[in-house]
């Protein structure tokens, strides 16, 4: 095979991957004009089609998917060695793309990297926030977070953050228009602020336990988020009770901007978790993450 050839094929996965001209061309650092020329090229050599191009997407032919099979892990494996001669610098280099919750980027990844990143300059981090589970193989990533009982068993699982807790609080002013509530049940009575989950499309149903029995309580109101933040927000301005990860609400808690109910049917669950697949070859920038993500208590 004639080098450019391989070339252009790298540059057909980055293509079908991305299912985006534009996407694919950043990714590889050239126009997006040179990426179509060189996609037209290959087509034309092989003569056949192996992408269908429409005003919104980029999809493979059956010819072009059975070529990507084919050479996609091939290109991957390529790729991994490459990243693999980093052994032999004297400080880790390299790009490692971790997704993640907004939640988990902001209270256990970047505290960790922010003090400690700028004494390897070498190493490049994409964090890439995403509240669904991603398919981090699938998707091109390094890693993904986790709750520690959300991570597959065919993965590697390192702890990065504490074990943690969801509280339910509102404001003290929604107190005094409603009573708190004395138990889970209770909450289908109030009005609280929904989480819509990413993944499934669907409500999340808030999860209680108290001495080991647990209780899943389907809650209504007038607002509905799909991240943390506006959560908080929403019941710092008095519109509902929220559900949400204790160490987002513990400054106003101690201010008496928000009150706690229900605290002995919240119960700790495992923390934050770096997970990876197993098979993956590690790579020396790779590895120097996850040791400062590393939660060591």
């Amino acid at each position: 095979m004639e080098r450019q050839n391989l070339a252009d094929l790298a540059a057909l996965v980055a293509v079908a991957r991305e299912r985006n001209f534009t996407r694919a061309a950043a990714k590889l650092g050239v126009s997006q004009s040179a990426l179509s020329q060189t996609i037209r090229g290959l087509e034309e050599r092989l003569g056949i089609r192996l992408l269908t191009r429409t005003t919104r997407s980029v999809s493979s032919t059956e010819a072009g998917e059975r070529l990507l099979t084919a050479v996609g892990p091939r290109l991957d494996e390529i790729n991994a060695e490459v990243a693999a001669l980093s052994e032999f610098r004297d400080r880790p280099a390299g790009l490692v793309r971790i997704t993640c919750s907004e939640h988990a980027a902001e209270t256990a990844i970047w505290p960790r990297l922010a003090t400690a990143l700028a004494e390897f300059p070498d190493i490049k981090v994409e964090i890439f926030i995403d509240h669904s589970f991603t398919d981090i193989a699938a998707e091109r990533f390094d890693a993904g977070v986790r709750l520690g009982e959300s991570v597959e068993k065919d993965m590697v699982a390192v702890r990065i953050g504490p074990d943690a807790r969801l509280v339910a609080v509102a404001s003290p002013a929604y107190f005094k228009r409603r009573a708190p509530p004395a138990s889970p049940q209770d909450l289908v009575t109030h009005t609280c602020i929904n989480l819509r989950l990413a993944t499934r499309g669907g409500l999340y149903a808030w999860e209680f336990e108290k001495d080991h029995h647990p209780l899943h309580v389907r809650v209504d109101g007038q607002l509905t988020f799909n991240t943390v933040r506006p959560i908080v927000e929403a019941a710092l301005a008095g519109y509902g009770i929220a559900f949400v990860p204790e160490d987002s609400v513990m400054k106003f808690i101690a201010k008496g901007r928000l009150l706690q109910v229900l605290d002995e049917w919240c119960q700790p669950m495992s923390g934050f978790h770096l997970y990876y697949p197993s098979r993956r070859q590690n790579s020396p920038a790779f590895r120097t993450v996850v040791d400062l993500l590393r939660y060591r208590g």
